[in-house]
């Protein structure tokens, strides 16, 4: 079990399924502008307004379920995901990494015997 918990928490699984989630509900977004932008060009000009307005509609309704799904996502996926991560996976103290410290090390010794770094 502890195998699983490491694959689901400490790989970019979770990062990657978040990305896509929005990614794809992005896309519907950016579907509905660009049809809204562009319309369809029909041939009388009271029927092109009607199209506006419905491509709009299409495009404040992509927009609202875009940010529904980012609250949903981010307060039942990421945060809780972001919890767990930190319990089970405690993020390294503050402070200078163990080969940076290795470096300063050897430098040190250098200088010590007179080397020039």
């Amino acid at each position: 079990m502890s195998g699983f918990k490491a694959f689901v928490l400490k790989g970019n699984l979770i990062e990657i399924a978040t990305g896509l989630i929005m990614a794809l509900a992005f896309a519907s977004v950016v579907t509905t502008f660009t049809a809204w932008l562009t319309g369809l060009m029909p041939e009388s000009a009271s029927a092109y307004f009607s199209t506006k307005e419905q491509t709009f509609g299409a495009f404040l309704n992509a927009v609202i379920s875009f940010l529904l799904i980012a609250v949903v996502v981010y307060f039942f996926i990421v945060v809780p995901y972001t919890k767990a991560k930190e319990r089970f996976f405690p993020s390294e103290e503050p402070g200078t990494p163990a080969d940076v410290a290795l470096l300063e090390e050897i430098r040190d010794l250098l200088r010590a015997r007179g080397g020039a770094v």
